[in-house]
């Protein structure tokens, strides 16, 4: 750290005890170690057991031959530009995203954001730099101190519980406008720029649009915001819930992504030829979108829970159909002018780990084009899925696919493919491990 860094440093840091220093696990949960000030700015260095990044989503961990059986250290490397003081915090706090780097410098085979550097690059060495954004829907939910019981909407100005069918409404009956008053206050001092915000479909179901740009600002972004999320949410008494599924007969929430290359430099859009026609590129890119998807629906569908939200088959399309402007596919062309033509993946939920999907789409799409794939013929209005374009439907099934993937292997390595299944299938045996109420209402009634 030069002198001229540690001199802005201080200054960011004044008055502050301690920073959150973290990287993201295999799931995009923020996982990490709190540093004094002084450490921090002293250049102290921070290490961590590499177990950590494939912790499960319910605690534990794999066997410790996907991590080394000697669990050594990584080394967290605050990321230039991602300090930030957290504005909800009532003591002077801040927090640093930091790279999870081998002790020599490398980045970590197990670290999602890693990964997502090494797909950006692979774009860079064409001379193209990918452009993205994110959009993601959560849930505001009461207080739900009894997880045996269903999430509520909280209490509306008069004094009711909203029941649905306030899609796209603007009114502040919900309550709600303190709590987002704070959500936007916040993300303006973290420098998160948001385009569009909504009330989405689903009961007490929102979504916000981050501008797009550079896909490795954009995952920071979208673990920021949804780190954001949760702490305003306990300020405002609030249960803020990034799951795909939390309600029954209601859509879930997603992370659609958009999607596109441009030459580094002019900035120009290689999906778009100088005439406004779509070139060979976009629609190799698809094709590519179009190979991987089975192979990477684990990596876009993390839990459980993400399979129920795929249930919904016009919201949340399970499959690798590609369409101009049609929801009911798992690509999605935008209307747009071709400056703006990009592909839109919506087979990420809200529970899929940015840097992962991100890595995992935008690999797809490089792949397409250096292998140069067609993609099928778009499909428009209803349509039947053919065989070869539906994906997996159960976390199991999920899981089997991306075992016996050899390109999931190729673009992300043996050590984190491994790893990353011997992971989620700990937290498949978990969730059988429970007995759902479902089975003690409908089956012991019969036995």
């Amino acid at each position: 750290m030069n002198s001229l860094n540690r001199s802005a440093l201080a200054e960011l840091l004044q008055g502050v005890d301690e920073i959150e220093c973290v990287t993201p696990d295999l799931n995009g949960v923020p996982r990490g170690k709190v540093m004094t000030a002084e450490g921090f700015l002293e250049g102290r260095r921070l290490q961590l057991a590499r177990g950590v990044l494939l912790q499960c989503i319910m605690g534990g961990y794999p066997a410790p031959r996907f991590y080394g059986s000697d669990d050594g250290d990584l080394a967290l490397n605050a990321v230039p530009g991602q300090i930030h003081r957290l504005p909800w915090s009532d003591s002077p706090r801040a927090l640093a995203i930091c790279d999870a780097d081998e002790l020599d410098g490398r980045g970590s085979g197990l670290s999602t954001r890693a990964l997502l550097k090494q797909v950006i690059a692979r774009y860079a060495a064409h001379g193209w730099q990918p452009v993205v954004a994110t959009e993601l829907e959560f849930f505001v939910f009461a207080a739900n101190p009894d997880p045996q019981q269903p999430f509520q909407p909280p209490l509306g100005l008069d004094g009711r519980r909203e029941q649905g069918g306030a899609a796209f409404s603007v009114s502040s009956n919900n309550g709600l406008r303190p709590f987002f008053n704070e959500v936007y206050r916040c993300m303006a001092a973290l420098g998160l720029s948001r385009d569009t915000f909504m009330h989405e479909m689903g009961v007490s179901q929102f979504e916000i649009n981050l501008l797009h740009g550079d896909p490795l600002l954009l995952a920071d972004q979208t673990l920021l915001f949804k780190h954001l999320l949760k702490e305003v949410g306990l300020k405002h008494g609030l249960n803020l819930v990034c799951m795909a599924k939390p309600l029954a007969h209601t859509p879930g929430s997603s992370m659609h992504i958009h999607q596109s290359v441009v030459e580094q430099g002019s900035g120009q859009n290689i999906f778009s030829a100088a005439d406004g026609q779509a070139t060979p590129a976009f629609y190799q890119f698809i094709g590519g979108q179009q190979a991987a998807m089975a192979d990477f629906t684990l990596l876009f569908a993390p839990h459980v829970n993400s399979y129920q939200r795929l249930c919904h088959p016009y919201a949340s399309p399970n499959n690798a159909c590609w369409s101009e402007d049609n929801r009911a596919a798992g690509l999605r062309i935008p209307a747009s002018a071709p400056v703006a033509r990009r592909v839109e993946n919506r087979l990420p939920g809200a529970d899929a780990n940015p840097y992962l999907a991100l890595a995992a789409s935008l690999a797809a799409g490089l792949y397409g084009i250096e292998q140069q794939l067609q993609p099928s013929a778009p499909i428009q209005g209803e349509f039947s899925v053919p065989d070869e374009l539906a994906l997996p439907c159960t976390m199991h099934a999920a899981i089997e696919r991306l075992k016996r993937s050899s390109l999931a292997e190729e673009l992300f390595g043996k050590e984190f493919i491994e790893g990353y299944i011997a992971s989620k299938t700990l937290e498949l045996t978990s969730f059988f491990d429970e007995i759902t109420p479902w089975e003690r209402r409908v089956l012991a009634a019969q036995a």
